[in-house]
Parts: C-alpha cells; sequence; structure tokens
C-alpha cells in the first residue's frame, strides 16, 4: 500500500461489538479489533485540532485510535457474601469515536523539486528503473514517483515530486500537497529547464520555486543540488553562459541531460555525497533529555453545585458509574447507593443540607436521595 486514495471512498471504520455472554457463567466473546492499513509515512492528525497524534515512519508501526467501551458485566460480577442472588448488571460503555485526518508523506532520500516540465521524470527514469509518464507538456505527474538509485556501493530513494508553480505553498494549485513529501527528504535536486523551453528565464524559475520552498520552515534549510536539465538542446557557448549567471547569483548549478545522460554521473556523485553527510549529522547521538517531574496533587474525584434548585453530582468516577450500571434492574439503585457512599458522594451531599427524599441529580440522571 502506497497511497491513501481507498479513503476517498470509504471514511467510516467501525469494529465489531462483543457478544453477549452464556449460561453456566460464560463470557461473551469480545469484539475483533478493527485494523486500517495505511501506507508507511502516513501522519495521523486530529481533524478539529490539527494535533499530530501519531506518525507511522516504520513498517509494522501502529497507533490506537480508539478504544473499545468498558464494562457489560453480569450478575455473577456482582455476588458477595451479603448480596448472593445479586440483580445487577452492567449497559456497558459505548466505544470511542474520533474522526481523524490522515496525510501521507513519502520516506525518500532525495526530493526532485521544479518547475512542470523541468524534466524530474525524465531524470528519475534515467538514474532508477522506475518509469513515470514523460510527455511534451506540464502537469504529466500526478503523485509522486519512488525510485531507487545504486551509485558507487550507495543505495538511496528518489522522489519525483509533481510539479511546482508560484504560491505553491500557499495552497495554489496541488503544489501545498506535494510540498509535504519534500519535508521526508534528506536533500532537495532543484531540477531547472535551462534551455528555456517553457519560454520561462531558468535564473528567475530558480528563485520562484525557491521562494516556494522557504515558504516551509521544514524546507527552509534543507540541503540543496541545483541541476540544470536539457543541456544537450544548448551550444557549448550557451552552456557556459548560463553556468556563469547561476554563479554571480550566487547559486553552484550542475549541467545535465537525462535525455543524453551528460552530466549525471557527476550529479549522482554530488548527491549521494549530500547524503551521505545528512545521515551522518542525523546518526549522532543526542544527549539524553533530562526530565522534571512535578508532583501536583490530585483533583476532586467528584463536585457538588446546585442547578435550578436540585443538587447535582458530576464527576468522571460518579458518570462512569452511571453510564454503565442498569438502573432498571431490581437491585440496581441500591448498589449505586453503596458505590456512592464508599465514594463519599452521599456524606457530602447531607453536608450540602440534602434530605431524604430529595430528588438529586447524578451524573446527568435523577435519583431519590436514600439514607
Amino acid at each position: 500500500m502506497n497511497t491513501l486514495q481507498h479513503f476517498q471512498t470509504q471514511i467510516h471504520f467501525k469494529a465489531d461489538n462483543g457478544t453477549p455472554g452464556g449460561p453456566n457463567n460464560r463470557h461473551g466473546a469480545r469484539g475483533d479489533d478493527l485494523e486500517v492499513h495505511v501506507p508507511v509515512g502516513t501522519m495521523i492528525r486530529d481533524l478539529y485540532t490539527q494535533e499530530c497524534l501519531a506518525d507511522l515512519t516504520e513498517e509494522g508501526a501502529t497507533y490506537l485510535a480508539a478504544r473499545g467501551g468498558r464494562g457489560g458485566r453480569g450478575n455473577r460480577a456482582f455476588a458477595s457474601s451479603r448480596r448472593q442472588g445479586p440483580k445487577i448488571r452492567e449497559l456497558g460503555e459505548p466505544g470511542e469515536e474520533r474522526w481523524l485526518s490522515l496525510e501521507l508523506r513519502l520516506l525518500a532520500d532525495v526530493g526532485l523539486v521544479g518547475f512542470p516540465n523541468a524534466g524530474k521524470s525524465s531524470l528519475v527514469s534515467r538514474i532508477s528503473r522506475v518509469r513515470p509518464k514523460v510527455a511534451a507538456y506540464p502537469f504529466t505527474t500526478l503523485q509522486p514517483n519512488l525510485g531507487t538509485v545504486e551509485k558507487d556501493g550507495l543505495t538511496f530513494v528518489v522522489a519525483d515530486l509533481p510539479g511546482l508553480i508560484e504560491g505553491a505553498h500557499a495552497g495554489r494549485g496541488l503544489g501545498d500537497l506535494f510540498l509535504r513529501h519534500a519535508t521526508r527528504a534528506r536533500v532537495l535536486v532543484h531540477v531547472i529547464d535551462l534551455a528555456a523551453v517553457e519560454g520561462r528565464d531558468p535564473l528567475s524559475d530558480y528563485f520562484s520555486i525557491r521562494e516556494e520552498l522557504d515558504g516551509w520552515d521544514e524546507l527552509r534549510e534543507k540541503p540543496e543540488v541545483v541541476a540544470g536539465n536539457k543541456v544537450d538542446l544548448l551550444e557549448e557557448e550557451g552552456k557556459q553562459e548560463q553556468r556563469q549567471r547561476f554563479r554571480r547569483a550566487g547559486v553552484d548549478i550542475h549541467l545535465v541531460s537525462a535525455v543524453s545522460g551528460e552530466g549525471v554521473d557527476q550529479l549522482l556523485e554530488v548527491v549521494g555525497r549530500c547524503v551521505q553527510e545528512t545521515e551522518r549529522q542525523t546518526s549522532e547521538p543526542s544527549p539524553p533529555e533530562r526530565v522534571t517531574w512535578q508532583l501536583t496533587p490530585d483533583g476532586p474525584s467528584y463536585w457538588i453545585e446546585e442547578r435550578d434548585g436540585v443538587l447535582e453530582v458530576w464527576g468522571d468516577a460518579v458518570e462512569r458509574l452511571v453510564r454503565r450500571l442498569d438502573l432498571e434492574a431490581p437491585d440496581g439503585l441500591t448498589y449505586l447507593q453503596e458505590r456512592l457512599s464508599r465514594m463519599g458522594v452521599l456524606a457530602a451531599l447531607e453536608r450540602k443540607g440534602v434530605q431524604k427524599g430529595q430528588l438529586v441529580r447524578v451524573g446527568g440522571v435523577e435519583v431519590v436521595f436514600e439514607r
């Protein structure tokens, strides 16, 4: 699996429910876990807050997106020496529900960026076994292509990213969807149409795409190698003229031709050294992080407040108890009051002045206070 395309046709996923228990104290079967498969490199975010919950960058990595509900015990679980035949049962809590946003960022060592029709796909097909679509019109690449390059014992993965346009970092066109793939790359190779086949100025193209890369904090400082492509269409005088233009602008450019292969080996040597250098920098052990633990007292497990003349009891433990317990069972209310008494809720209500027979709202459910 290498795309998230299948999520366009299915967005709801639900795990199976558990089954009821059987006679002779048999437990019901647990609901089977639901596993949703995604490509390596998928980032999982909360849809509403956009908080990054997980980054699955390794094969076999997992993330627990939602837990099943707890509870659902039968009367046997509530039996005791004092209550040998309890008529109590739990309803069980509903499972968790949440909306997630999935974002794929390809894992590649080198990312090829540049204007449409600059020759990125041709370059990938020259240096690897990948054969992406190549045509004489822009935007022939609509999704990233990955190729593996082997050069002098060094192996690295190259991603051919679809062409960018001005304003891509701000969401114009599809460029912002593909710039995020470049954030995974160790090195960026900026491919430029040096022959100006599309009628654009090569040096202006470079600074335009450079501006788009600078618009992303994660791309601004990445190592960059500039490749001037399509030199097979230039005379020697034209090649040197373009080289000098870029050097005067402070840009070291490597002249290549994806069609004839001119300069490609030299380009791969430079890119390979950059990949090795970034590997050494990222593999250096970092000093252990010092963690300071601050002990803070636990807050109250419940609280009581008066609303519209009715005392209300709230709190996670109280709400969970009421939500799971079947209060219509004969012993349900009795068991609820026993639990509330052990939690200190009844004593707290008495301190608030509640009287026997008075209506109290516990976890959103109205009950009559008995003591």
